[in-house]
């Protein structure tokens, strides 16, 4: 019984995804993350002081392999953007291996309003956000 709901759901949101391709954003998550409204709530709680060129991101990590926790996350900051930096990791180009080996996808709904921010700030964020994150159960990589 336990998992039952999250299979209905990727299977749904499969169904849904090939059906309204076109109209579904690009921030909205492709499968079922039952601790991602936590996610929403949590960097909520994070503000920077000044615009700039710096991106926060998250990526979505697959440890179904483990049998523990299903998903995990990953926190970056960047000066490029969230899909930009991703590509970048699967590609290996300064690639974390988290996101290398079971990197998904990223999750950028939580961080939209972490974009183009200073560096300072971004640099205070992510290692807060992280910490954050690991203190409300989730498994986290990153947040250097």
């Amino acid at each position: 019984m336990r998992g039952a709901m999250s299979i209905t759901m990727e299977r749904m949101l499969a169904q849904l995804w090939q059906r309204a391709r076109g109209s579904i954003p690009e921030w909205m998550p492709m499968r079922f993350i039952e601790w991602l409204p936590r996610a929403y709530e949590i960097a909520g709680r994070f503000g920077a002081t000044g615009r700039g060129r710096s991106h926060l991101y998250l990526v979505l990590l697959d440890y179904r392999d483990r049998g523990g926790e299903e998903y995990g996350i990953y926190v970056g900051m960047s000066r490029y953007a969230a899909a930009e930096r991703f590509d970048q990791h699967k590609a290996g180009i300064r690639a974390a291996g988290s996101v290398l080996k079971r990197g998904l996808e990223v999750l950028t709904g939580p961080v939209l309003h972490l974009q183009r921010i200073r560096r300072q700030d971004a640099e205070r964020i992510e290692q807060q956000l992280a910490l954050a994150l690991a203190d409300a159960g989730l498994t986290v990589r990153g947040g250097h």
